[in-house]
């Protein structure tokens, strides 16, 4: 992949929309969230046409604070997984990133400083001047080769207006494959965290 890359979502659309794209502007993949579904399932498209489908992520359960989202691609084949820490996500975002074939949890992607996210969705909430946050307060989260180990990616979220926009920049190596279950990881992060910061 060509980082950096761009994750930009409409703060005011009905259905949550996500588009990534490369360092060169190009577009990588393209995410429209259906809504009021019982199991969660998410289509990622090449490009937002949506002719092209690139992956699904798919709950384990109905409605649950530790789901576990399995990435799949277009022919069913297993590409990683992401799970929310469940008591541990309270107070500062806590996920698992597990790489294709992977048992045990490959990366662990953790809020930088929860203080930050905290403001940004207090302030976030006060009429017009909470159109303004995105250029005052910038939540982050880093992804690290299991727990505590060397940062690998690094998601920032970045000044814009009436749009949500985060940076996703290379630290570390990571195969093909694990960049993928990252960039995944990071899409769905984004759609269940976007109403708190």
């Amino acid at each position: 992949m060509n980082y950096p890359l761009t994750f930009r979502f409409k703060l005011l659309a009905f259905s949550p929309q996500i588009y990534v794209t490369d360092a060169e502007g190009r577009t990588v993949c393209y995410v429209k969230q259906k809504l009021f579904r019982f199991r969660e399932k998410v289509e990622v498209f090449t490009d937002d046409s949506r002719q092209t489908l690139l992956a699904t992520i798919e709950a384990d359960r109905i409605i649950d604070w530790s789901a576990r989202y399995t990435f799949r691609s277009p022919s069913g084949q297993e590409l990683g997984a992401v799970g929310r820490r469940g008591l541990k996500s309270l107070w500062r975002a806590h996920y698992d990133v597990f790489a294709p074939g992977a048992q045990t949890p490959t990366f662990a992607i953790q809020e930088a400083n929860p203080f930050v996210k905290m403001l940004d969705g207090m302030v976030g909430n006060i009429p017009v001047i909470g159109m303004f946050t995105g250029y005052m307060l910038h939540p982050s989260y880093i992804a690290t080769r299991g727990e505590g180990g060397a940062p690998v990616v690094t998601l920032t979220k970045q000044p814009a207006f009436l749009e949500g926009r985060f940076g996703l920049t290379q630290q570390s190596p990571a195969d093909d494959g694990e960049q993928l279950a990252l960039l995944l990881s990071f899409l769905m992060m984004n759609l269940l965290e976007r109403a708190r910061g």
